[in-house]
């Protein structure tokens, strides 16, 4: 697994554009997504929130695993402002790439924008497909999904209009914490996507 230094995209071809791809800002401006096919392949662009209703449209995206020093996972819970699944906890980062943007660029610039910390690693850990409705919003994830897991050591400083809560939990902590909280319809979906990356990163003893 090739690890590269993350740098945050503060300021990338697209800018920062604060209530754009989150979903909890109040801009009405359209967020347009990349569509692609069952391998990838770009095939055209889409508005967000277009693409996610039923049956949804398949689209680029990311999530992120940043862990810390201990091998302790970064989860969030997302803002209750949110529109697509506000209150759930998930991982650490995920949204989609503006059309032409990088998926590793995205992933960085979107944990900064989110969190307010660049992750010290960030590798590619492959991709995964999946179709998950999301009941509470009647909203549907069919997504091409570009996994990154990399490291943290920097204090958070979490935007609230996308984070409502922040933790680092253990694989134990974890399941406690799934078995007792709402988290996000895709999570387990691309956090066993990413385990094999995971656990490369981690090692054994942290017991991802």
């Amino acid at each position: 697994m090739a690890i590269t230094p993350a740098t945050a995209m503060h300021s990338s071809p697209w800018g920062h554009r604060p209530g754009l791809e989150g979903s909890g800002g109040g801009s009405t401006d359209a967020i347009l997504l990349e569509l692609v096919d069952e391998n990838g392949t770009t095939i055209g662009t889409a508005e967000k929130l277009a693409a996610h209703q039923p049956p949804g449209q398949l689209h680029r995206a990311f999530s992120v695993f940043l862990f810390d020093e201990y091998g302790r996972l970064l989860l969030q819970q997302r803002a209750l402002g949110k529109y697509h699944s506000p209150g759930v906890w998930s991982n650490t980062c995920c949204g989609h790439p503006y059309p032409g943007e990088a998926p590793f660029a995205a992933a960085a610039r979107r944990t900064y924008e989110e969190l307010g910390v660049s992750p010290t690693l960030l590798a590619e850990a492959g991709t995964v497909r999946y179709n998950h409705p999301d009941p509470a919003s009647g909203l549907v994830e069919q997504e091409f999904n570009h996994l990154f897991v990399g490291l943290v050591q920097s204090p958070l400083s979490p935007d609230p209009e996308e984070v409502g809560a922040a933790a680092f939990v253990t694989p134990a902590e974890l399941a406690e914490r799934h078995a007792r909280d709402t988290f996000s319809a895709w999570f387990m979906t691309v956090l066993d996507a990413a385990r094999p990356a995971v656990r490369e990163l981690t090692g054994e003893s942290a017991g991802w």
